[in-house]
């Protein structure tokens, strides 16, 4: 009897491999056709999936775009934390996390999925933000670390570190969807008044251009 209840648990354990499923058929509904266009029956289709696989895996059609963000958002945050290794400080650091979130709206070679998902992310900003807490939480995180090392070394003064990267993300956005609505502006311009106006706010003087 107990051999009999252990193979029922195992089958009913939820599968690592069948969740990147549902996650992947997900993001490319949001990718293709945005949130709107989301249904778990249009995930397990692409997925091949059955019913019984989504509940094993996710309470909810909420919970798998929430876990569609947060693997965008991770990638994200791997791709930030890598254009921050070589700074020498927590400035350089947050200058470099600047740059790179611009990236997105001027680096051509950013992959376009990653565009769409950040559009898609900031549409449910307000509409929707338990979707995308954790993503933004996971994206924000090296930007708060550094400016937390800052606080702590003296660099940065009477800051708030989570409220504050909250701030310089939204600077960044403004100027990210003013390039992809007109597509005019120039990127060094975009870089030294977007980082001026950041780490005047953080009370550093502003770092000569690069």
């Amino acid at each position: 009897m107990d051999t009999v209840v252990r193979r029922r648990r195992k089958k009913l354990d939820p599968d690592p491999g069948v969740r990147d499923a549902l996650v992947k058929a997900a993001a490319e509904i949001v990718r293709d056709e945005g949130i709107a266009a989301v249904n778990v029956a249009r995930v397990l289709d692409r997925a091949a999936l059955s019913t019984r696989a989504f509940y094993r895996h996710f309470d909810s059609k909420d919970a798998l775009v929430a876990a569609v963000f947060l693997q965008f958002a991770r990638i994200e945050m791997r791709r930030l934390k890598r254009k921050m290794a070589a700074a020498s400080n927590p400035a350089d650091a947050v200058v470099a996390w600047i740059e790179g979130r611009l990236d997105l709206a001027f680096n051509e070679q950013i992959r376009s999925d990653l565009r769409q998902m950040s559009l898609e992310a900031q549409t449910q900003m307000f509409a929707a933000p338990e979707l995308i807490g954790d993503a933004y939480a996971e994206i924000l995180r090296p930007l708060v670390e550094q400016l937390e090392k800052g606080r702590a070394a003296g660099l940065f003064h009477d800051i708030d570190p989570a409220a504050d990267a909250l701030s310089i993300h939204g600077a960044i956005w403004a100027s990210t969807e003013r390039q992809w609505t007109t597509g005019d502006c120039d990127q060094h311009d975009v870089r030294e008044q977007v980082v001026r106006f950041c780490m005047r706010g953080l009370g550093v003087v502003h770092p000569q251009g690069r």
